[in-house]
Order: C-alpha cells, then sequence, then structure tokens
C-alpha cells in the first residue's frame, strides 16, 4: 500500500522506524524487535540509511526481509550524500525491482572530514533527490522529512519552510517530522506549514526517552528542545534506569493522546530497534482510541 493512501484513511495508524544493525547478533534482535511490534499491527515500518550508503545493502536486505517475512509494509530512507547521480538511479531501479513502494527522501548528513558525505551538484537538498525520482520517471510514494523546530543549518524556521515548500512542490506526498518532545512546536509548525501552502500530511516523530545519554546526544544533533520540567526529572532518575524508562514512556504517551484528542491521526515512533517503550505506548493508545 502507499504510505499517502494510509494516511489519507481516518482509523488511526502508528508506524515504527529500524535502523539497520551493524551484527548478526543484532539482526537478530532487530527481528525479534519486529515481531514484538508486528501485534500493533503497524501501518507501515522504515528503514533508515546511512550516510553515504555505507550500509545501503544491509538496508536492501532488512527491507525485503521485513515484508517477505512479516508482511509489513516499508518504507526505504535514501540519501543523496555520497551518491552521484547515477549511484541513485541504480539503487532506485534495485528498490522498484525489489517491489518496494514507498520512500522517505533525505539530503543525508554533511560532514566534513567524510568524503563519503559529499554532495553532487544539483543533488544538495532532499528537494534535489525528490524531483530526481519524479523526473526519471519512478512511481514511487515518496516522503520528506521536517522540522518542527526548524533545520539546525537554516538561518530562520522561515527559511526552513520555503525549503520544505520546494520539497513538497518537487513531488513530497508526506511529511515526517523530526522528533520533538513539546507539542506545541508540532502544532505551531503544521499551523505554519498550511499558511504557506503545504498541505500533504504531516505526521508527528516521537521518540519515546529510554536512556538520558543517548537523549543528549540526539538532541545535540537534532537541534529538539526538552521541556525544562522534563529534563529535570530526567535527571532526578539518572542514577535509574528503569525510572527513566518508566517517565520516557509515561512522557511519549501523554504527548501521543494529546496529539490524538486534537486531531492528529498518524504517529510515527523512532523505536531505536528497541520494542517495550514503543509497545507500551502504543498498546496504552490502543485501549483508549
Amino acid at each position: 500500500m502507499r504510505i499517502r493512501d494510509r494516511l489519507e484513511q481516518s482509523r488511526p495508524c502508528f508506524s515504527f522506524e529500524f535502523f539497520p544493525p551493524k551484527s548478526d547478533l543484532a539482526m537478530d534482535e532487530l527481528f525479534q524487535t519486529v515481531t514484538d511490534l508486528a501485534p500493533l499491527a503497524p501501518g507501515f515500518v522504515s528503514v533508515t540509511y546511512g550516510a553515504g550508503g555505507g550500509n545501503r545493502d544491509l538496508t536492501v536486505e532488512v527491507i525485503t526481509r521485513i515484508r517477505r517475512i512479516l508482511g509489513v509494509e516499508v518504507m526505504a530512507h535514501l540519501t543523496c550524500a555520497g551518491h552521484t547521480r547515477a549511484e541513485l538511479v541504480g539503487l532506485l531501479e534495485r528498490l522498484r525491482d525489489e517491489g518496494l513502494e514507498n520512500l522517505l527522501a533525505l539530503r543525508g548528513d554533511k560532514r566534513p572530514d567524510d568524503p563519503s558525505s559529499t554532495l553532487e551538484e544539483g543533488l544538495s537538498h532532499a528537494s534535489d533527490l525528490v524531483g530526481l525520482i519524479r523526473d526519471r520517471g519512478f512511481c514511487f510514494c515518496v516522503g520528506g522529512a521536517a522540522y518542527p523546530e526548524g533545520h539546525l543549518e537554516c538561518a530562520s524556521r522561515q527559511v526552513d519552510l520555503r525549503n520544505l515548500k520546494r520539497k513538497v512542490d518537487a513531488g513530497a506526498e508526506f511529511l515526517i517530522t523530526q522528533l520533538f518532545f513539546d507539542n506545541a512546536f508540532y502544532f505551531d509548525f503544521v499551523e505554519r506549514a498550511r499558511r504557506v501552502g503545504i498541505g500533504v500530511p504531516i505526521v508527528p516523530g516521537i521518540m519515546p526517552i529510554t536512556n538520558l545519554a543517548q537523549l543528549d546526544r540526539f538532541t545535540r544533533f537534532c537541534g529538539a528542545t526538552v521541556p525544562m520540567r522534563l529534563r529535570l526529572e530526567l535527571e532526578r532518575r539518572q542514577n535509574d534506569p528503569s525510572a527513566i524508562l518508566q517517565l520516557g514512556v509515561a512522557h511519549a504517551t501523554v504527548q501521543c493522546m494529546e496529539l490524538l484528542n486534537r486531531g492528529v491521526r498518524h504517529i510515527h515512533f523512532f523505536t531505536l530497534n528497541k520494542s517495550p517503550a514503543t509497545r507500551l505506548i502504543v498498546s496504552a493508545l490502543k485501549s483508549v482510541i
């Protein structure tokens, strides 16, 4: 099923994101996580793609295995960083031949010290990748990333919004947001996006907090704001991993309930290849909707 079609349905949709593992043991753990979450009937799952495509073959392997063994619709992430136009076309052809219907088009991370993350001229932004997919006649349902608090590399949120409009105009059919911990950022972002003519579905991305050090790494990387009260409560529990998990699950559950109560019908969870937190949250949501 094309994800845009699923997002246009009225019943709630929950989706899960995974990343390609780096060892056989981690691969087994990933598929145990996927199996644990499968009974929650996700609308789709997504599989990330490393900058420069270093794990692209593993990404394709994970995608095809999930689709063939578990029968769950899968969306592949695809970045233009580190690829030539010809390489991207070849990869798109491979994904098409595997029967994949859905893609999340991303620029990818630019790292000055990593030659594999360079960007070819004319492929400097995710909108360029979306345009390439459309110009070459591929029939994928293409999504894009959105940043409720603004992209770290943008001079302002207004500039970031103009870039997002360019991505949608190029052919992105839906958007999934970067993680956030304060719903006010999401609702304000959606309102601003609608004002500039972005009419596609904007799916909120939620990451349950399970580890304080990990949270700090993610927020430094993406610029997401942790509300002060939540930060203080987490620091009070920093020596108790179980208490951190409980608080993270509780906060994300409250976030999701507010989103659903205010009309959001689709939520994407960044699972970090672990099932307990996401399973607890989605089970709680399903019990009341």
